[in-house]
């Protein structure tokens, strides 16, 4: 069964060495504290939601490996261009003195999330940090929607007649979403299913235009993209246009990046601050040094 719940987020920590070396674990490349933005998420929480719904805290505390390693997109849209970060720890939260709908002990899992800075994700990181972008869905699979009335699937409709929302002999009917089984994602989203579920206040956040983010992101990605491309070609290491843009398309952008700094360093080494072009980057009537050369 497969599950989208809504949450919130929080705004950037300071970056000690074990939170940096948690990332480091999963870049390509040794990050500095100046190179990353990081920021919490309040993914998912124990209480009852606006689609009569709630993850128990045993559900909570299984989802809470499951969503390290997960990127953050928009609106459950699965792109590769509209990646903006990624979960690199979590922790199960109880808030004492705090009841839940149920009468359970209020908990949510937080995650703790980065992003590598760009020119590109400049204006997100500044939305995050202004409160704009701050609630979160959560993508995730469960095995079983449980009645709370009479514990049986409240799917099937031959053993549980129970509607979520409504009451029965006083009690309040809802579905406990049990036995996770996977994490998907985390999004950005307009209204979360769950009321508290967002970027979490106390951190700072570096998140750009929810609107403009898809169509920045792919425009920026394809940039980086041609990019290394044309650096590729400069360096000199042999391999054709086509078969460079082939390995430059499987690529994301962290990826990207480090290649084209390694490339950047090549041309630098071989030909100073006039790189000559690629025999497949020149044109017919090109005779000028100026079309010859890029500066």
């Amino acid at each position: 069964m497969n599950v989208n719940k809504q949450a919130g987020v929080d705004q950037a920590a300071v970056l000690d060495q074990t939170e940096l070396g948690l990332i480091n674990a999963m870049s390509r490349k040794k990050l500095t504290s100046e190179e990353v933005y990081t920021f919490a998420v309040r993914l998912c929480d124990n209480e009852v939601d606006r689609d009569g719904e709630r993850f128990p805290a045993e559900t909570l505390e299984e989802l809470a490996p499951l969503f390290v390693g997960k990127s953050g997109i928009f609106d459950h849209q699965w792109s590769a261009a509209g990646q903006t970060a990624r979960i690199y720890r979590t922790e199960l939260v109880r808030e004492a003195g705090t009841l839940t709908a149920a009468g359970d002990p209020l908990c949510y899992l937080k995650g703790y999330a980065y992003m590598v800075r760009t020119e590109g994700n400049r204006d997100l990181i500044a939305e995050i940090e202004g409160g704009i972008k701050k609630e979160v869905s959560v993508g995730c699979a469960v095995e079983e929607a449980r009645c709370s009335i009479c514990g049986e699937n409240i799917h099937d409709r031959s053993r549980c007649a129970h509607e979520k929302g409504r009451e029965y002999g006083g009690k309040l009917c809802w579905a406990d979403l049990v036995h996770a089984t996977d994490a998907y994602e985390w999004s950005f989203v307009a209204v979360p299913a769950q009321k508290n579920a967002g970027v979490m206040k106390h951190m700072k956040q570096d998140l750009g235009r929810l609107e403009q983010e898809a169509a920045l992101g792919r425009k920026y990605l394809q940039r980086l993209k041609d990019e290394v491309v044309r650096l590729g070609g400069v360096a000199g290491f042999g391999l054709e246009q086509a078969t460079l843009k082939n390995i430059v398309q499987r690529l994301e952008e962290p990826e990207l990046d480090a290649l084209k700094r390694a490339f950047e360093a090549q041309v630098d080494k071989a030909w100073g601050v006039e790189p000559q072009l690629p025999a497949w980057e020149s044109k017919p009537g090109q005779e000028s040094r100026d079309g010859a050369f890029l500066i």
